[in-house]
């Protein structure tokens, strides 16, 4: 599960309404039939459309400041074990999303009016999208564009032998792009992986745009606020404020497992993604101490998936973090080959 909560962006080039970001998020709609097509929905009701979206995010916004987010996206993304897990990916996911907003809510150290947050007091639209295209910062991308930048320069050369502003052989280049094609790293459906590829798989994922503004609009509730969950005095009285994005990252997780039965691996876990980045040495003991079935099965979600480096971490932090797990990748690759736990 990786769970990312972004502000909207404001400046020259982004639009002070949310209509751009909505019509991004029906960008999926427009390859399908009517009865394809996922529509908006919230803790209330299933089908609405982007304009009635666009206008009651941007008509709940009072007295936010131009460079203010009037609203926040939080992208939720299951891993294709958790997605393998659901039985009808576009329902269960709805269900999901109204049962993970109630964490939302359940995460902020305000009170409104005297009383605890509730899931009536926010104003949030979701969409479940199934589809994901490589993009330039995926790691198959960084990793294949040495032969991508190969492949450009013998395609421009052919193209000058071809217009007579060069000499050469054609067929000779056109072997060496073959090559190349066949040696990049990562592949799919025996093809080079480049930008803009549709990924294989579930891509099932869940995209919210949640107001900053409470249903009232009177009252703010940022989940971007730096303050975890303090209260401070204002104007006289106690004020609780803060948002605890730990406490939301771990419970979404336990919601996703109850609601599903899902069987979470150690490897898995917000918790342990985020003392493989504090703690490395912390996190692998933690690793050691598992039993026998779940440590290989860990191993190999590790080995498959990569080093879950979290967004945000100092630089030394994270190259601590890999110089230990190099150290031990060769244990990691014994235990593997020696367990006879398929995932």
């Amino acid at each position: 599960m990786y769970i990312t909560i972004t502000p909207q962006k404001l400046g020259g080039n982004y639009s002070q309404s949310s209509a751009d970001f909505v019509d991004y998020l029906e960008k999926e709609n427009q390859s399908l039939e009517q009865e394809d097509m996922e529509h908006f929905f919230n803790q209330y009701g299933y089908e609405f459309s982007a304009e009635e979206v666009v206008k009651d995010i941007d008509g709940n916004g009072a007295k936010l400041k131009k460079k203010e987010p009037k609203f926040y996206s939080i992208t939720v993304s299951p891993s294709k074990y958790e997605l393998n897990r659901l039985q009808n990916s576009s329902e269960d996911l709805k269900k999901y999303t109204r049962e993970l907003m109630k964490d939302y809510v359940a995460s902020f150290n305000r009170e409104i009016n005297g009383r605890t947050v509730t899931i009536d007091d926010i104003k949030y639209y979701a969409k479940i999208e199934h589809q994901r295209t490589f993009k330039g910062t995926d790691r198959q991308i960084k990793e294949n564009q040495p032969f991508a930048t190969k492949i450009l320069h013998l395609k421009n050369e052919i193209r000058s032998i071809e217009s007579g502003s060069m000499e050469g052989s054609v067929g000779k280049r056109e072997r060496e792009i073959a090559k190349l094609e066949k040696q990049a790293p990562h592949q799919q459906d025996g093809k080079r992986i480049v930008q803009g590829v549709p990924k294989a798989g579930s891509q099932s994922h869940i995209h919210i745009i949640v107001s900053r503004k409470d249903a009232s609009n009177s009252f703010s509730l940022s989940p971007g606020s730096k303050y975890k969950a303090s209260d401070v005095e204002m104007r006289g009285k106690q004020v609780k404020r803060g948002f605890d994005r730990d406490k939301f990252f771990e419970n979404a997780e336990k919601t996703f497992d109850r609601t599903f039965g899902y069987q979470r691996n150690f490897a898995e876990t917000y918790k342990a993604r985020k003392d493989f980045i504090k703690s490395p040495k912390i996190y692998f003991a933690s690793l050691m101490k598992l039993p026998t079935n779940e440590k290989a099965i860990a191993f190999k979600l590790m080995r498959e998936t990569g080093i879950p480096i979290m967004p945000s971490i100092p630089t030394n932090q994270a190259q601590l973090a890999l110089k230990v797990f190099n150290k031990l990748r060769k244990g990691l690759d014994v235990a593997i080959k020696s367990s006879s736990i398929g995932i």
